[in-house]
């Protein structure tokens, strides 16, 4: 189990936060926006700099540490999660599902929309947790960096799998085996989100763009390409377009990304490094391609009939926010319970058919297109098998890596 230290934070990274607060996902709400996901120096930098708070280090600890389980006899559970994420009535008062979920079993749901970036919610229960108390939540959804961390800390509960029958068996296949929790022991994802190509028909002019190489080396493009600020993706793409896996690379390899870019930023090919904010520049043509998060990309796409995505026969990435119980849980089997309820088919339709974000639930495509048929077309929301066979994950990074690949990216862009 790793050991939670205190670390002090480099130049980049303390750059890295400051683009991701900025413009980049962390800075942005729900459903209208994508927000905070793998946030490059938020993974390590940020957590250093909130340890920093006088807070001591956790020693080594065995992961699953519950209080006794009050789910019989309390038939409630706190649900803590980000704006705007889950399904809402025309009164915005009422959660459908959540409702549906109560009627059927008589357990009330405290749903709680208080988590608006990972750094500041894991500020908030990092005390409690560090210390080995409550931190009266039953089910948090983090994004599947800091999932990863709290795993490593032992400070989240294993899941019991007789109590998540559907989830065991629905969940799609390339979400099953991250590297931070194989075969999903302590976390189910909430919903993925990809990053893709997008691009804007009536700037390109009938110039091709199917892979990054196209967006690095036509010089049609001179100026009119975009990238992101979240070293992840940025980087995560350019590796998959020169062969290598974002899952299993080394610093050469890196180091080899980091050139191919560098030789685009020095000859101006790469207009610049965007956070959300690519998004105006790409519906006026500003930017004729760019690297994209695809919950944009559906809502651009509704609105601007210039504006479409393209994924390389290369791949693309995809992250997880993810369902996790922390250690002294008092509802863990009634979390389970619910965990397991959003992978039924039906309410994994109403939910995915009210956010848009990749559905992580296999087979329910037929019960979407009941209530949504255009969302239940639309690869980025449930890819089908030949999109899906692209997807990879980033890897996990150590401390050190983390920090070299921070410092380096920081140099390529700028910051």
């Amino acid at each position: 189990m790793e050991q939670y230290e205190p670390e002090r934070l480099t130049p980049a990274q303390v750059a890295a936060m400051r683009r991701s607060f900025r413009n980049g996902r962390a800075s942005l709400s729900r459903r209208s926006l994508l927000r905070a996901s793998a946030g490059g120096a938020l993974a390590v930098g940020g957590l250093g700099a909130l340890s920093a708070c006088g807070i001591p280090a956790a020693g080594k600890t065995q992961g699953g540490v519950s209080a006794e389980d009050h789910s019989a006899k309390e038939k409630t559970i706190n649900f803590s999660n980000w704006t705007e994420y889950m399904d809402v009535d025309d009164s915005e008062k009422h959660h459908p599902t959540l409702d549906a979920f109560t009627k059927r079993t008589g357990i009330k749901v405290k749903y709680t929309e208080d988590i608006n970036d990972n750094v500041e919610f894991f500020g908030k229960i990092k005390p409690q947790l560090a210390a080995g108390q409550d931190t009266g939540r039953d089910i948090i959804v983090v994004t599947d960096w800091l999932a990863a961390r709290l795993i490593r800390f032992g400070w989240v509960q294993k899941l019991d799998a007789s109590n998540l029958p559907h989830a065991y068996t629905n969940l799609s296949q390339q979400f099953r085996d991250p590297d931070w929790d194989p075969g999903r022991a302590y976390s189910y994802p909430w919903q993925g989100i990809s990053t893709v190509i997008a691009f804007n028909k009536k700037a390109l002019d009938g110039i091709e763009v199917k892979s990054i190489s196209d967006m690095l080396d036509n010089p049609k493009l001179k100026g009119r390409v975009g990238f992101l600020s979240e070293m992840r993706d940025s980087m995560g793409m350019t590796l998959l377009d020169m062969g290598k896996d974002p899952a299993n690379f080394t610093d050469d390899d890196f180091d080899a990304a980091i050139a191919r870019l560098q030789k685009a930023v020095d000859k101006g090919q790469i207009r610049r490094f965007t956070g959300n904010d690519y998004t105006s520049d790409l519906t006026k043509g500003d930017l004729a391609a760019c690297v994209a998060w695809a919950g944009d990309v559906v809502q651009l796409k509704a609105d601007s009939p210039h504006v479409d995505f393209i994924i390389p026969d290369s791949g693309y990435l995809t992250s997880t926010d993810n369902m996790l119980v922390p250690n002294k849980a008092r509802h863990k089997t009634n979390a389970e319970r619910l965990m397991d309820y959003y992978y039924e088919l039906e309410p994994a339709a109403e939910l995915a058919a009210y956010i848009n974000y990749v559905c992580p639930v296999d087979g329910v495509k037929p019960y979407l297109a009941k209530i949504d048929k255009d969302a239940a077309d639309n690869p980025l929301i449930i890819p089908d098998k030949a999109m899906a066979a692209k997807s990879h994950a980033f890897r996990s990074l150590s401390q050190k890596e983390e920090t070299a690949y921070e410092e380096k990216f920081a140099k390529l862009t700028g910051a």
